[in-house]
């Protein structure tokens, strides 16, 4: 049983050890590996040096990607062939087993979480800036696939934890559909971050919510970028929101020496519906990049765009990464990736069976087997009685999720 007597259930398997090296071809498809412990990234290499990375093509080509290492140095950037270096890191995360891995339901009582509630602790400090389009290289608002064109601009809020050292690199999490779960979140690391139950300890992460395009669904600038199976967002976060963040100027005025971690154990994403699907897929692409996730009511479904150009190579858009071409129950070796995902008993579409690639409680489903298939380090949690992205069970797990997204990470104060 879990805090409060919530959840059941439990199953699931740890990861396979992630050895030296993983080439990944175009669409993220590992292509060859190396494995092995050793001293230049292998699992368990203490101190090792991680694997230098490659260069990507813009289309999604190959990315060398550093080797665990356990505490290793950064291996070298390689291009991403698309305006930007992309940086590579060893690992300096721990294999923490499989506590809280697996299939579990929650509800139908949801009791808010006390970790969601203010108990006058110091809190951070909370930075915005805006993004125009008109300098993006990735999402100018131009995509041939919109139905409405033209520039925009975007609001991006980060917030720093009381408990943040200036000068450390710090770990981070990229919220979709920013503010998103911002609120909850920066409660939770309030608490969490100064509390007294060393069992229930997070790191002293940077949440990064960046706010969507606009619109939703196909021919939407929200819907190209969250519900299309490419590397481009990951690519549109790590080389154009990051460096706006690490450069900000009333931030580096309280933060002198902020910066953020290059290490992808310490590198994640939270989304919601779409916005999940543009978290997974952040990872799934991007392992040297991002590897926590946190998905609430994931649309793993036939969302992207029919004109898009990805349709030749993923014709069912996110359904693939379960069903049909399978994507995560094929590849091999498993990613090096920790993932969290939930679906509601009324989550919209749920029910009407994978005739039209659109049942939002079975994808999730089957993205669990297809994780637990391929023994990922997963959570999956059902919540019963609720609908799409419900609130009520965001209060209820969103903590316990936090802290078991987090698992294996050093505390950094």
């Amino acid at each position: 049983m879990g805090t409060g007597g919530v959840y059941s259930g439990s199953g699931g398997a740890k990861a396979g050890g992630t050895g030296g090296a993983v080439v990944l071809g175009t669409g993220g498809a590992p292509i060859s590996s190396t494995g092995g412990a050793s001293a230049t990234g292998g699992t368990g290499g203490a101190g090792g040096t991680a694997s230098t990375g490659g260069t990507s093509a813009s289309s999604g080509g190959d990315t060398g990607v550093g080797g665990p290492g356990n505490g290793g140095k950064a291996a070298a950037a390689g291009s991403d062939g698309a305006g930007g270096s992309v940086a590579t890191a060893g690992s300096t995360g721990t294999d923490p087993g499989t506590a809280g891995d697996g299939d579990s339901m929650v509800g139908p009582n949801y009791p808010k979480s006390a970790d969601l509630m203010s108990k006058g602790l110091p809190a951070g400090k909370t930075f915005t800036f805006t993004m125009s389009s008109a300098t993006s290289k990735y999402f100018t608002g131009m995509d041939p696939t919109l139905t409405a064109k033209g520039t925009f601009n975007r609001t991006v809020t980060v917030y720093v934890p009381a408990k943040y050292k200036d000068g450390a690199p710090a770990p981070f999490m990229v919220i979709q559909d920013g503010p998103g779960q911002l609120g909850n979140v920066k409660l939770a690391l309030d608490n969490l971050t100064q509390g007294t139950d060393p069992a229930r300890r997070l790191p002293a992460f940077v949440a990064i919510a960046v706010q969507n395009g606009g619109g939703d669904g196909k021919g939407s600038e929200r819907g190209l970028e969250y519900d299309t199976v490419s590397e481009k967002y990951a690519l549109f976060v790590q080389n154009e929101v990051l460096p706006l963040v690490e450069s900000n100027a009333a931030l580096k005025a309280a933060y002198p020496n902020f910066s953020l971690t290059t290490d992808p154990d310490g590198r994640g994403t939270v989304g919601c519906s779409s916005g999940s699907s543009a978290a997974f897929t952040m990872g799934w692409f991007h392992p040297e990049l991002f590897r926590r996730i946190v998905t609430y009511s994931g649309t793993f479904v036939a969302q992207q765009n029919d004109s898009a150009p990805e349709q030749a190579m993923y014709p069912l858009g996110a359904w693939d990464y379960h069903s049909v071409l399978n994507l995560v129950g094929t590849t091999t070796p498993a990613k090096p990736l920790r993932v969290f995902i939930n679906a509601n008993q009324n989550d919209n579409g749920a029910g009407t069976g994978d005739a039209n690639h659109h049942d939002w409680l079975l994808a999730n489903q089957r993205m669990a087997a297809a994780f637990k298939a391929q023994n990922y380090h997963y959570r999956f949690v059902e919540g019963l009685g609720a609908g799409h992205c419900a609130g009520q069970v965001q209060d209820t797990t969103l903590p316990d999720t936090l802290l078991w997204v987090w698992q294996g990470y050093p505390l950094n104060y």
